[in-house]
């Protein structure tokens, strides 16, 4: 071996096949003056330069200790265009006709198989939403024709496909032209990184069946999905890498921030309350019984799916003062489908917490007296819930958001029905978070009563109530005034 300079040349030996050569100069590591990948290693092969870049000074130097083996005590001849040494361009070439010869995973059966090893330790609602996620992907995983089947079917097809229960179960009527099309025509799994495929994949992830944007929410959930599901590709070598880690695209209002316009005042919680109670007959009691479930997220924080589980053995509601409700389970909706235990409720603990955990949310005095005044009326449910329907069940998510609608119509000006004001029952729940936050109550109490850490309250709780922006106009004016600004 001869040294030049900071290189090292090869030694010829004899000549090398067609577009190969011996005729190779090794250069030492240095410094790119990049951030990501800071060091760098050249040579040159017939007078053609390669190169790489590396994470770390020890990565680099194992390259380049690889290389100069290759070039030195093993005689091999080096790619002119690839760079290579010649033991490393014949194992890929192998590696690629291997690949050729072996048939590519097809997309459904991979998200199947998926689906079958998670399903039995996730809960109801990962499992629908991994079967939303990569039923809007697989919009783009198959092969359209004239005769293809509407979006909708498409993934209500696959939806039924995936789940472990129906595997040998034939799809029903309405679905089975949709099913065998998703299931025959599908693309192999590895199309997923061609470029314009994973393209249209980001697009039917990020949007609705209509066209327009999917909400912010519903978009990372579905993308988190589908990432899990790639991640899982990559470990079993189904994909050579992740397509998604290159392609983190931007979406306007896809933050966490919550939209002050949706909050309510204490005036207008009341109204909305009152106008509750107004629902549906009286002797149905349809309304009535939901006065108290709506007061617990406005005035406790909770959760819907929290308020369904909640029990009467979680409650301390003294006569007097402040009362307790100590939180341990919670009924999120899903379809029957994803659910063990067949109900459209599934059975959970407190979210982001182990099963054995519970949470205690003190109550203030008015909270007390509507769940005692309830209690009186309607008493518990079955297994001692609080909240139950006219058969003494669990609450539907439908019930509540049919009264809460009829409420709003009731209680809400008609040129703020239409606004987002209260659009929705959990709407209630950040009015009372933000209320507490602008009491002063500290943001790591704030973060324990509602079952989130504190960098989620900082984050997305610092609007102000609705209605109280006069009162913010107000000490403008005032300052204003003092400093001789006023007109």
């Amino acid at each position: 071996m001869s040294t030049e300079n900071d290189s090292t040349a090869g030694r010829t030996r004899g000549s090398a096949r067609p577009g190969f050569s011996f005729d190779v100069k090794l250069w030492k590591v240095s410094k790119t003056g990049r951030k990501s990948r800071p060091w760098r290693l050249r040579w040159v092969v017939a007078g053609r330069v390669h190169g790489d870049t590396f994470t770390t000074v020890a990565l680099a130097e194992s390259r380049r200790s690889e290389l100069w083996q290759a070039m030195n005590r093993r005689g091999e001849a080096f790619g002119i265009e690839s760079g290579l040494p010649e033991s490393e361009v014949r194992a890929a070439v192998a590696a690629a006709e291997a690949a050729e010869a072996t048939p590519s995973v097809r997309w459904f059966e991979f998200c199947r198989k998926y689906v079958a090893g998670r399903w039995r330790t996730a809960a109801a609602k990962t499992r629908e939403s991994m079967a939303d996620g990569l039923a809007a992907a697989t919009l783009a995983m198959v092969r359209r024709g004239d005769d293809a089947p509407d979006d909708v079917s498409l993934r209500l097809a696959f939806r039924w496909g995936i789940i472990p229960a129906n595997l040998e179960q034939e799809p029903p009527a309405e679905l089975t032209v949709a099913y065998e099309w998703v299931t025959t025509t599908d693309r192999p799994l590895g199309d997923v990184v061609n470029t314009e495929v994973l393209e249209d994949v980001l697009y039917r992830v990020s949007y609705k069946l209509d066209g327009t944007p999917a909400a912010g929410d519903t978009y990372k959930r579905r993308r988190r999905a589908l990432n899990a599901a790639l991640e899982h590709a990559v470990s079993l070598g189904e994909l050579p890498e992740n397509p998604l880690l290159k392609s983190r695209r931007k979406r306007v209002g896809s933050n966490d921030v919550v939209d002050r316009r949706i909050l309510v005042n204490a005036v207008q919680a009341r109204q909305l309350l009152t106008s509750a109670s107004y629902v549906g007959s009286w002797d149905r009691c349809r309304g009535r019984r939901l006065v108290a479930f709506y007061a617990v997220i406005y005035h406790a924080a909770l959760r819907p799916a929290e308020a369904v589980g909640l029990r009467l053995s979680d409650c301390h509601l003294p006569e007097t003062g402040w009362g307790t409700l100590t939180l341990r389970e919670t009924r999120p909706v899903s379809g029957k489908q994803w659910t063990d235990s067949g109900e459209r409720h599934d059975r959970r603990g407190l979210k982001a917490r182990e099963t054995s955990t519970d949470r205690p949310v003190p109550i203030p005095p008015i909270l007390v007296s509507i769940l005692r005044a309830h209690l009186k009326a309607f008493g518990t449910a079955r297994e001692g819930r609080v909240f139950g329907n006219e058969r003494g069940g669990v609450v539907g998510s439908s019930t509540y958001w049919r009264v809460w609608e009829e409420a709003r119509e009731y209680a809400l000006p008609p040129d703020r029905v239409d606004s987002p004001l209260a659009g929705r029952p959990y709407d209630l729940r950040h009015a009372c978070i933000t209320r507490w936050l602008n009491a002063g109550v500290p943001i790591a109490e704030v973060a324990r009563r509602v079952g989130n850490s504190p960098e989620v309250i900082h984050r997305r709780y610092h609007g102000c109530i609705d209605g109280q922006e006069h009162a913010a106009n107000a000490k403008i004016s005032a300052a204003l005034e003092e400093e001789g600004d006023t007109p």
